[in-house]
């Protein structure tokens, strides 16, 4: 049996989607921000198709440039 995420079915918070739109804008992928924020990936995508965010990935890497002292 699955365990359901820890916010599953309560209510959106403005600091949970202040929180979702600063992991969305550090190109974070939506199966952890499901994670950071309790919820499931459909409820992410559900409330940032709603707030009219968009999810797909930047043209960079997640989390900062790794690369950056590789030649």
């Amino acid at each position: 049996m699955k365990k359901n995420p820890k916010n599953n079915g309560k209510p959106w918070t403005p600091q949970d989607l202040q929180k979702m739109k600063d992991l969305v804008k550090h190109n974070t992928p939506t199966g952890l921000i499901a994670y950071e924020l309790g919820r499931s990936e459909s409820a992410v995508y559900s409330k940032a198709s709603e707030e009219e965010i968009s999810l797909k990935p930047t043209n960079k890497s997640p989390y900062g440039d790794h690369n950056k002292n590789k030649k």
